[in-house]
């Protein structure tokens, strides 16, 4: 990880407050409101009292000539501030930040359920995640989770992803997206159901007599065993795939693949069977299998997280672009909070002692703030 101003990033947003006498910087505002965040406030009259209580320790990095604004101007600037700009900007110094994303990146949706009213939805924000470093390498909202097929090829283009692999759920399954990951460079492992009828149906009738060599690099099997619970799960690929129709709609398309739970609890077995298709030549069902099983990385390390730590279901931010903003701001805040692997402790034990310890605030800070 290299050091990059974050602050010169901040400072290059165009302000769009033009009906206002301006008192308080756009890059002053959001670098409170972030460090705010990264210590744990949740609303904007915590964020104001943080600044006050802070304000000696603010000036070390911004000029403050009219000290700290009030809750209602933290709140202004991110109901009125276009969101797309800070999308933007995360990309960019998420770039610059992380010199070289290696494995597995992980593509999916989350909604913050309480940012939706009688007049608006709730935010639906698709976010990239690098499951190796755990990182938020980006995000994008759309209006609700049948929107992803148009938001993620918005989130592929601002995203280095060379030599990757990108893991997408079945929403996600369209051959558009496989084109434009391999334009980027990467491969995918892309989830298949339903909503690819005829592909879907030709895969699993396929895989009800395709038994591989279980020696061989097309099988692959793991067992993991707690609290009285016994998962197993058995991987299945095949690159044999002259058969498929349709398959010269997918760009890159190299083979097919299966993976089988059991799971026994006590007295009850369950099975289920879940597809997908990959473009990763050369790879075996050990390799596949754990790409498809670092994809659930963004729900327990990412959207679990935002909602159980950040609070961020239950925020009521959500006039115009408060929401979007905000959920910007979280995810920068959790990527500067998880890049400090030195403190034991959990997330909230590292927000906790950033409150207290303005020397670690300091600390988490300086890869990512210093130029």
């Amino acid at each position: 990880m290299k050091k990059l101003g974050l602050l010169d990033v901040l400072e290059g947003l165009e302000d769009n407050r033009r009906e206002l006498i301006v008192w308080y910087p756009l890059h002053e505002v959001l670098f409170i409101l972030l460090t705010a965040v990264i210590c744990g406030a949740t609303s904007y009259a915590k964020v104001e009292t943080f600044g006050h209580l802070r304000e000696e320790w603010l000036r070390k990095y911004l000029k403050l000539e009219h000290g700290i604004p009030d809750a209602e101007t933290f709140r202004y600037v991110l109901v009125k501030f276009e969101p797309e700009k800070l999308h933007e900007l995360f990309a960019e110094w998420m770039r610059g930040v992380v010199e070289q994303v290696k494995g597995v990146v992980a593509i999916d949706g989350k909604q913050a359920r309480r940012t939706g009213d009688g007049e608006q939805k709730p935010l639906h924000v698709v976010s990239a995640f690098a499951t190796e470093a755990r990182l938020v390498l980006g995000q994008i909202a759309c209006e609700e989770k049948s929107n992803e097929i148009t938001a993620i090829p918005k989130l592929l283009e601002v995203l280095e992803l060379s030599g990757c692999i990108v893991t997408i759920d079945a929403m996600g399954t369209q051959t558009k997206i496989a084109k434009k990951i391999v334009d980027k460079g990467a491969d995918y492992v892309l989830a298949l159901k339903t909503n690819q009828t005829a592909l879907y149906e030709d895969v699993s009738l396929f895989f009800k007599d395709f038994s591989p060599d279980k020696q061989g690099p097309h099988y692959a099997k793991t067992i993991d065993k707690g609290h009285g619970r016994i998962e197993t799960r058995e991987c299945k690929t095949c690159e044999d795939i002259a058969w498929l129709n349709g398959k010269e709609r997918w760009a890159g398309l190299a083979g097919i693949g299966l993976i089988r739970s059991t799971v026994e609890q006590g007295e009850k077995v369950t099975h289920s069977d879940s597809y997908f298709i990959y473009s990763c030549k050369d790879k075996t069902a050990s390799e596949l299998l754990a790409a498809k099983r670092s994809h659930w990385g963004i729900e327990n390390g990412l959207h679990w997280v935002l909602d159980m730590q950040f609070r961020e279901d239950e925020s009521r931010a959500r006039r115009d672009h408060s929401a979007e903003n905000m959920n910007i701001l979280r995810q920068m805040a959790f990527n500067i909070l998880k890049s400090d692997t030195n403190t034991k402790g959990g997330l909230t034990d590292k927000q906790y002692r950033c409150a207290l310890d303005p020397a670690y605030l300091d600390t988490v800070l300086s890869a990512w703030v210093c130029s």
